[in-house]
């Protein structure tokens, strides 16, 4: 029976019905620092300012732990996972170079696993690296824009963290965790504008499967940046393909073939623009980039060696491998939710030229 009073925002129903997670949110931190002052879990101190605000969000939410289970999942391994969609990637490599070299500067074990894309696989993988009591997990593949898979891959993650585990991200994902956000929008953005100034009004995108999260933030930076010179992308001038060369280069053939007059490919990454330009060099009536203009995104070590040298936009891969481990490694108490912007660069190099009047 109701009585009138209002119950707290967050406050639990019953007792025990509040997660960890409620509890990290209303102390304001994160839900490794609350497992490890709650359940003593890792070995980092916790001030005591902190402490008591993480005692006092329990005691209002009437939180209550599971003892024996947290005395279990106290010890950790000097493992952590690195989940990526494709090791033979070299976008994949890149990341994970610069993740192994900050994990052995601190005497871990770097676990590898690829998904090939699958996300069930994906949420397999982070269940197992949680029952192999990994210390921490980077999540480095583009997520997907499936609120099913969203929800779940947040489950799994909360799960990982309550056992005193920590999970970073490269990308969004859609869920509550420290990530590292290269500016996909911004870079193909930048890249849309440079083709438009050079002349070029037959834009085209070859694109991968616009599921990923990445595919569907830079394609949207492509529209962002056309859009600013009061252009548009028409939706049969994008191309979708497998995220390969090969898948560029299939791609690249079918739209020169059904829409003769494009003057600039824009490939939302360079192992599909480096098939784009071999489909445009088996070609004798076009030359890169005297007929067509190439644009890649990534700028991968290859980019610089093709020929015509692959205009592209930069990210700065192993970078972005190494902010993303120190997340995990690096907890800042007291501080949420960390984000890590990580700009994107058009590099110019041979591949684009002026539009032929």
């Amino acid at each position: 029976m109701d009585n009138g009073r209002s119950r707290r925002p967050g406050a639990a129903a019953q007792t025990g019905a509040a997660t960890l997670s409620l509890v990290a949110q209303r102390a304001g931190v994160s839900l490794a620092t609350a497992s490890r002052v709650l359940h003593g879990s890792g070995g980092r101190v916790v001030s005591d300012a902190l402490r008591a605000r993480v005692f006092a969000a329990a005691s209002e939410l009437r939180y209550v732990s599971n003892g024996p289970a947290q005395a279990l999942a106290r010890a950790s391994s000097p493992v952590v996972g690195l989940v990526v969609h494709d090791v033979a990637d070299p976008y994949f490599s890149a990341i994970a170079a610069g993740a192994m070299r900050v994990a052995r500067a601190h005497g871990l074990m770097v676990m590898l696993a690829a998904t090939f894309r699958d996300r069930d696989l994906e949420l397999e993988y982070l269940a197992m690296l949680r029952a192999q009591r990994a210390r921490g997990v980077l999540l480095a593949g583009s997520g997907f824009t499936d609120p099913g898979y969203t929800a779940r891959l947040a489950g799994q993650i909360e799960a990982f963290e309550q056992q005193g585990g920590r999970v970073a991200l490269v990308g969004q994902h859609g869920v509550h965790a420290d990530a590292v956000l290269p500016d996909h929008r911004g870079g193909a953005a930048q890249a849309a504008r440079y083709l438009w100034e050079l002349g070029h009004r037959r834009i085209a995108v070859i694109c991968g499967p616009r599921e990923l999260e990445t595919v569907a933030h830079r394609l949207e930076g492509v529209r962002s940046g056309l859009g600013c010179v009061g252009a548009r992308l028409p939706e049969e001038h994008v191309v979708e393909a497998d995220f390969t060369r090969e898948g560029g280069r299939a791609a690249a053939i079918g739209l020169l073939r059904r829409i003769p007059d494009v003057t600039a490919i824009f490939a939302l990454n360079d192992l599909m623009a480096a098939g784009v330009l071999a489909a445009v060099h088996d070609d004798p009536r076009r030359v890169v980039p005297r007929d067509v203009s190439v644009i890649g995104f990534d700028d991968l070590p290859h980019a610089v060696d093709l020929h015509p040298a692959l205009t592209t936009v930069r990210l700065p891969l192993e970078e972005i491998g190494e902010r993303a481990l120190r997340l995990i490694l690096e907890e800042e108490p007291g501080v949420g939710v960390r984000t890590v912007p990580t700009a994107a660069t058009l590099v110019v190099r041979a591949s684009t030229g002026p539009a032929r009047r």
